[in-house]
């Protein structure tokens, strides 16, 4: 099946059923009734970010939407060939709670994330390249052989400001239950010079 008919019937079957209209599921996720119209109608490909809200909106992990579960070697999703591009390496798994995705992220490119659900956990290693991450409105900086550990239902940005495509994997950890409030886990860079021999 096509990546976009899959994530357009996936995400009907989704709305309908929660028993939800196109406008309840604009509410909640924050992307226009129109445009998730045209996402359930096959008629345009979301972008990362807004793919992004509406798995947030819905309470499901991102590969949800671009892992048809029939395909035992998963595809990038690039829409329209943009700036970040994601590629499930183990789409969602039931019983460990955790997406790991590999990310690539052209020269120039931000791409902003709104809050995942309370209590998720994101792990990011950079492969090659620089990637700049905001956490809490602070940027820092993340080298290859580099990570950052940080709670993922704050707002948060990936940015790219080499002329080269940064590559970098995510690790995005769903809570078992519903967090009650924010996670323990505190934002924790490592490298590989952290690790003893």
């Amino acid at each position: 099946m096509d990546l976009t008919v899959y994530l357009a019937t996936m995400l009907k079957s989704l709305r309908q059923g929660r028993g939800w209209s196109l406008s309840r599921l604009a509410e909640e996720t924050g992307v226009s009734k129109a445009m998730l119209g045209q996402i359930e109608r096959n008629e345009s490909s979301p972008t990362v970010s807004t793919l992004w809200k509406i798995a947030t909106g819905l309470n499901v992990p991102f590969s949800t939407f671009i892992a048809p579960p029939e395909e035992e070697t998963p595809r990038a999703y690039d829409p329209q060939q943009q700036a970040m591009v994601v590629t499930p390496i183990f789409p969602w798994d039931e019983k460990l709670h955790f997406d790991l995705f590999s990310i690539n992220l052209a020269p120039g490119a931000l791409s902003e994330s709104t809050p995942h659900e309370a209590g998720v956990i994101e792990h990011v290693i950079v492969i090659s390249g620089v990637l700049d991450m905001c956490i809490d409105g602070q940027w820092r900086t993340i080298a290859a052989g580099s990570g950052l550990r940080f709670a993922g239902d704050e707002a948060h940005a990936y940015r790219n400001s080499t002329a080269q495509t940064t590559h970098f994997h995510s690790l995005i950890h769903y809570p078992k239950e519903k967090a009650a409030g924010k996670p323990a886990a505190k934002t924790t860079t490592t490298n590989e010079s952290d690790n003893p021999e």
